[in-house]
């Protein structure tokens, strides 16, 4: 079952699919709460060495992945196969007309296609110096 990919498709294609993918991404963040959970931290009460804080953000960084994991596979699967199906291609509504092991296989291609894995990096940085930016305008860092 060969299907387009992000790594396969034509560059306007790239770029009109991205967007899609870019507002879906944004709702599925939303939906399973990734933002608000990644910011919980562990209480380092009792905490006094170097290893003793390792240990404890470790094992907060743990149950945080647990949490968002269950969010996206049990809470919100919908959105989760949203965002995998339009990587490929495959419209929303369609997504259980392909077995699961077609998007892991399109997945595992786009993960492997350094065209494709550059350019999600550099939005990456992208949104994170433009993070900064509105953080030291506000003054909240310097």
């Amino acid at each position: 079952m060969d299907k387009k990919n992000l790594a396969t498709c034509t560059p306007i294609e790239f770029l009109k699919q991205t967007n899609r993918i870019k507002k879906a991404v944004e709702k599925w963040l939303t939906v399973n709460e990734i933002t608000e959970i990644r910011k919980r931290m562990p209480d380092f009460n009792g905490a006094d060495t170097k290893e003793q804080k390792a240990e404890l953000i470790k094992k907060k960084a743990f149950e945080n992945m647990s949490l968002i994991l269950d969010n996206c596979l049990e809470k919100h699967p919908e959105e989760t196969l949203e965002v995998l199906a339009l990587a490929c291609f495959v419209e929303p509504q369609n997504v259980n007309d392909y077995p699961m092991s077609f998007y892991l296989g399109q997945v595992a291609e786009l993960m492997g296609d350094e065209g494709v894995l550059s350019f999600f990096i550099s939005l990456s940085r992208l949104g994170q110096m433009n993070t900064l930016s509105a953080l030291k305008a506000s003054g909240q860092i310097s």
